[in-house]
């Protein structure tokens, strides 16, 4: 049994055009996710796929019984593939994804999906720090522009900046080509 795992975050509609909170760049990231997966499923790594959800119909997005909350169908789960649902941006917080890994012994964690300042960041930070040897597909993840003291952030540069983070302490950073092998 393969000893490596893809989790898959957060690639729900509310992210894509007509969503309640679109990201720069979704689709194209959500199309290099589905070929990691597929490269993924062809090695016989797990994959598991992760919603968020959060807990209240006030929410900004993914609130529940949404049309937005569901995973997009560019990465759709298979029959028999894990969808574990959370509640914070940090998919081990009050979830039983570390018990899925440990059970089937995975050592190996890669990391696709959204949003690359936030659940990205919180998903790799604790894969790492729970001793996975960690990877991120860059260009399978997205995010948005951000605001911060009346500067705006573009997109790319909130995205190149977890990345050059990530990189430093806790992941491989890599893209789809070099992940797949194309």
């Amino acid at each position: 049994m393969s000893k490596r795992a893809v989790v898959v975050i957060d690639i729900q509609n509310d992210y894509f055009p007509n969503g309640k909170y679109e990201l720069v760049g979704i689709e194209k990231a959500a199309a290099n996710a589905a070929q990691v997966i597929e490269a993924a499923r062809a090695k016989g790594d797990r994959v598991i796929h992760v919603q968020h959800i959060f807990p209240s119909q006030d929410a900004p997005f993914f609130t529940p019984d949404s049309a937005g909350i569901e995973i997009n169908p560019a990465v759709a789960p298979r029959d028999g593939e894990t969808v574990v649902v959370k509640n914070f941006p940090n998919p081990f917080l009050k979830t039983n994804l570390k018990e899925i890994l440990d059970a089937d012994g995975i050592e190996e964690v890669t990391v696709v999906g959204a949003m690359s300042h936030m659940c990205i960041d919180a998903t790799t930070r604790a894969s790492s720090d729970y001793g996975y040897k960690t990877t991120v597909v860059q260009d399978a993840c997205a995010t948005r522009d951000l605001e911060y003291a009346g500067t705006t952030v573009p997109a790319a540069q909130v995205h190149a900046a977890m990345m050059s983070a990530l990189g430093f302490a806790y992941a491989t950073i890599t893209d789809t080509a070099s992940y797949t092998g194309a």
